[in-house]
């Protein structure tokens, strides 16, 4: 098959799994809204993190989804990977699923809560897509392509349009965690110099960049490949790019590390375009 019709078909898989995104984070959002408007416990984890019927319910749908339509490709999920479920071989492409990433916002009855389903192909995030259902606002993103999705109240697609970072004005624009924040992130935030501030939870911190609503994302506290997954095939589709502190694009799939679990992340600056950090 001639290269031309190799990119052709390549866009048109990524296009129909994207659709299949679309719908299982529709479904699940429906199901995590359900659990926040009727209430539920909060369970901990071995790691003292939160976790709800909300993300257990939510991962179901969405693993149920991805191994009926793409059985061959494995799923790397946060609530399997907790209950210490066995992760496959990653060799070549697999899915990395955040079913409720902002837990803590969930349970504090914040609005930034989101899920985040992406596939990572040989280390790098190239499908993704974000749904926050308490506020609907939907992001999506495959080579090439990144879109800010409109659904109504009856999680039905209603409309799409193309976005994509922008150049780094001045003052710039920094996403920053409003659960997760570190000194060091302040550190890097003076350094910067005059910078709008802009708190938010979860994985929109990505698409914030993506839609060219702010420019910078440091990260400089823990995070796992899952949280991270979705929201950077977005950014990256959009034109962005996240990057480890030596320079590097940040890389999933990790494994094995000598310092770290496995699917931790270092920390990384996530930036729109043009932007020098």
């Amino acid at each position: 098959m001639p290269k031309s019709s190799m990119t052709v078909a390549a866009a048109s898989d990524d296009e129909a799994m994207l659709g299949v995104f679309e719908r299982l984070a529709l479904d699940a959002g429906r199901e995590v809204m359900r659990v926040f408007h009727e209430g539920c416990a909060v369970d901990k984890k071995s790691d003292s993190s939160p976790v709800t019927e909300a993300d257990r319910e939510s991962e179901k749908i969405i693993l149920a989804g991805l191994r009926s339509a793409y059985p061959d490709i494995p799923c790397v999920a946060e609530e399997e990977v907790a209950a210490g479920i066995a992760t496959p071989d990653l060799d070549g492409a697999f899915f990395l699923v955040d079913p409720l990433d902002g837990t803590k916002e969930f349970v504090n009855r914040r609005t930034d809560f989101t899920v985040n389903i992406a596939l990572v192909r040989h280390g790098v995030p190239e499908v993704g897509v974000v749904f926050a259902p308490c506020t609907g606002r939907f992001f999506s993103g495959r080579p090439g392509k990144a879109e800010a999705i409109e659904v109504d109240g009856d999680y039905r697609i209603v409309g799409r349009r193309p976005i994509a970072v922008r150049a780094g004005g001045t003052p710039l624009a920094v996403v920053a965690s409003r659960s997760h924040n570190t000194p060091e992130t302040d550190a890097f935030i003076r350094d910067l110099g005059a910078a709008e501030i802009v708190s938010i939870g979860s994985s929109l911190k990505f698409c914030l960049l993506a839609a060219a609503e702010a420019d910078v994302y440091p990260r400089f506290g823990r995070t796992m490949e899952w949280d991270t997954a979705a929201g950077d095939a977005v950014l990256r589709a959009a034109g962005g790019m996240t990057r480890t502190l030596d320079g590097e694009p940040l890389v999933y799939g990790k494994r094995n590390q000598a310092s770290d679990t496995d699917f931790a992340n270092p920390h990384f600056i996530a930036t729109g375009k043009g932007v020098a950090v």
